[in-house]
């Protein structure tokens, strides 16, 4: 009996078979997976991020994981409930004077414009001059030419509401996973570390550590600053007494997080209240403006230092460029990407030159990297 070593073109092919069937598997499984993927990374986001805080949770808690991460799942629900169910019951107030107005416009037509409405920054003028031109039509003319525009408005509603539904969906899922995170952490970190080291030796190990050292510096650096923002740019707009200040100061939170700064708002309302005879009230707000936009570049190193020593030629590309790509949770994502990209290359430039590998970027008093050894679930 023939008992030759295979040739190659036999080991060839076993190389692509194997190669083939564990690319089928991959695809086959990413697809089963593909509906709880966008709430996976989410879940690990939020994980990793206030990690530090279900610790020090659990140690007030007498050391029992359980209440601390039950804990931590309410807080994520009632980010999400609370505003809910302000806005229900806001529409639900508020729903018999939107019908007794209704019924007011369609047998005496629309009244004039309340007096704010020419006040109003940048669009006051001309949304007082439509309102009036709609306001001199008879009750059956003005039914005739809003009807399309309440037709239009009813679809994108009915759309919406099914976006909603989609969403509340993935947000329960996404608190869901993060709970069992919560619970199973150190056991999805000690596998993910092993994964990469069979990949990449110890430095796949320190490719781990540094994604979620990543991950804190973005939550601390990014969001808690744009947080911080929004609030003194919204106790500015009120203290100047500026229109519709709340949805002012929502749209200064998305364009901090976006990296964009709170000055493209604050500083058309500073212009305004200094056009309309205000010194005073937009001498208040110019102060606001000045600090809240100082606040970025002072605040944000600082935090993002904390979580993580990663460069902010990095972290603010990586950031941006997230967002642009996979949207809010690209702003975790990015920043990752570079850095370990980054790293890689380090790694790659130092092997190849003889250099020793450059450390980790991981924060100052972090610890060395350790070997996980069987029964020790180390943490990411």
């Amino acid at each position: 009996m023939d008992t030759a070593t295979p040739g190659p073109s036999r080991e060839l092919a076993r190389i692509t078979l194997s190669v083939l069937g564990i690319g089928l598997l991959l695809g086959g499984s990413l697809r089963v997976l593909q509906p709880f993927l966008v709430s996976l990374l989410w879940a690990t986001m939020l994980a990793v991020s206030t990690w530090p805080l279900l610790i020090r949770l659990q140690a007030r808690l007498g050391g029992r994981r359980g209440a601390a991460a039950a804990v931590m799942t309410t807080v994520l629900l009632l980010l999400l409930f609370v505003p809910l169910y302000l806005a229900v019951s806001t529409i639900l107030d508020q729903s018999d004077r939107m019908v007794d107005l209704a019924r007011e416009i369609s047998t005496r037509g629309l009244p004039p414009p309340p007096h704010w409405v020419e006040g109003l920054p940048v669009v006051g003028r001309k949304l007082e001059q439509r309102w009036l031109a709609l306001a001199a039509l008879d009750p059956q003319a003005l039914t005739e030419r809003v009807t399309p525009y309440l037709k239009s408005a009813l679809a994108w509603f009915a759309a919406q509401a099914g976006s909603f539904g989609a969403m509340m969906v993935y947000f329960l899922l996404t608190v869901g996973i993060a709970a069992i995170l919560y619970v199973k952490g150190e056991g999805a970190a000690l596998q993910l570390r092993r994964f990469f080291r069979r990949l990449s030796g110890e430095r796949g190990d320190e490719i781990v550590l540094l994604a979620g050292k990543a991950i804190r510096a973005v939550a601390l650096g990014i969001v808690v600053t744009a947080l911080v923002q929004c609030v003194l740019a919204g106790i500015g707009l009120v203290a100047a007494g500026v229109p519709f200040a709340g949805v002012l100061t929502a749209v200064i939170l998305l364009l901090c997080i976006a990296q964009l700064g709170p000055l493209l708002v604050l500083l058309p309302c500073t212009i305004w209240l200094y056009t309309t005879g205000a010194t005073g009230r937009a001498t208040v707000l110019l102060v606001f403006t000045l600090v809240t936009a100082v606040l970025d570049n002072v605040l944000r190193p600082v935090l993002i230092k904390k979580g993580a020593d990663i460069s902010l030629l990095l972290i603010l590309p990586g950031v941006i460029g997230g967002l642009l790509w996979l949207g809010i949770i690209g702003l975790f994502v990015g920043p990752v990407i570079l850095a370990v990209t980054s790293t890689l290359l380090e790694s790659w430039i130092a092997s190849g030159l003889g250099e020793p590998a450059p450390a980790p970027a991981v924060s100052p008093g972090a610890g060395a990297v350790a070997k996980p050894s069987a029964g020790v679930a180390p943490s990411v």
